[in-house]
């Protein structure tokens, strides 16, 4: 674990990417249309947004899950991200307590195995789809790669995530997911909805981000600390966690965007290495 503490922010040079276009494509319906036709619900509210280098070939494709509790929130195109280089993917799905768990791990699931789908049509590689998110969006990232059956339904190997970086993300079973059952925010389980249920040692690289463990949202640093521990113990040598000290469960997420781009930059590097031999 790392405890990282922030005076100078440094920012990462875009200068390299000053002369690349981009190009927007917006409400993206990523169930099939069979789907969207029988369910109103899923026609309104499960599609992405998705933003990438114009004419650029096999670029690396960041899919972000917004937060809010799994009940609020909408899509979104973090501006961190843009002008990069990266292609970015912002997801929207379904909230309880208009439905109920897993239904909007499964909306997760099929967003990602949308972009493995369908992003080299844009230029994009399939080896490099990296997940991140911010709280819930979080929670939604782990769930979906430590727990490879959700992928696994359409074709995909979660080991194929290039990487990923949870923001805050809830490792036990969700808080929303514990009200649908009539439990507190303060009441914790561990359960097949908990990313800590699925810890696993062939597990694609994961960078855990949590604030400030005395100004996080409940446990949220403790229970990163827990799954980053319980990944350790099974054999897996490449979760890394930080604690961002001084921020808050809100104010953390801006300044872990750096952490993100230099492990997405890292993950490049290995992967293209990795190839070429």
């Amino acid at each position: 674990m790392k405890k990282i503490f922030y005076s100078v922010f440094v920012m990462i040079s875009c200068q390299t990417f000053a002369q690349q276009q981009y190009e927007t494509i917006k409400a993206i319906h990523y169930y099939a249309d069979s789907l969207n036709k029988k369910d109103d619900y899923i026609n309104n509210q499960c599609m992405l947004d998705l933003y990438y280098p114009k004419g650029s070939k096999d670029f690396a494709t960041i899919v972000w899950f917004h937060g809010g509790g799994l009940t609020g929130g909408r899509r979104e195109l973090p501006e961190q991200l843009m002008n990069k280089g990266y292609a970015v993917v912002g997801v929207e799905y379904r909230f309880s307590p208009k439905v109920k768990a897993p239904a909007y791990i499964e909306d997760a699931a099929a967003a990602v195995a949308w972009v493995f789908q369908h992003i080299q049509e844009y230029g994009g590689s399939r080896k490099l789809i990296f997940l991140s998110g911010h709280s819930a969006g979080g929670y939604l990232d782990m769930m979906i790669t430590l727990d490879k059956n959700y992928l696994k339904r359409y074709g995909i190997d979660a080991n194929n995530i290039a990487a990923l970086i949870p923001f805050s993300g809830q490792a036990i079973t969700h808080f929303t997911v514990r009200q649908e059952r009539g439990l507190a925010a303060t009441q914790p389980v561990i359960d097949s909805l908990a990313p800590l249920y699925h810890v696993r040692k062939d597990a694609p690289p994961m960078l855990l981000v949590t604030g400030d463990r005395n100004l996080e949202l409940y446990g949220r640093y403790e229970e990163n600390a827990y799954l980053y521990r319980m990944m350790m113990l099974v054999g897996n040598t490449t979760t890394t966690l930080y604690e961002l000290q001084g921020y808050d469960h809100g104010g953390m997420a801006a300044v872990a965007f750096p952490l993100l781009l230099k492990e997405v930059e890292k993950r490049i590097k290995e992967i293209t290495t990795v190839n070429k031999n």
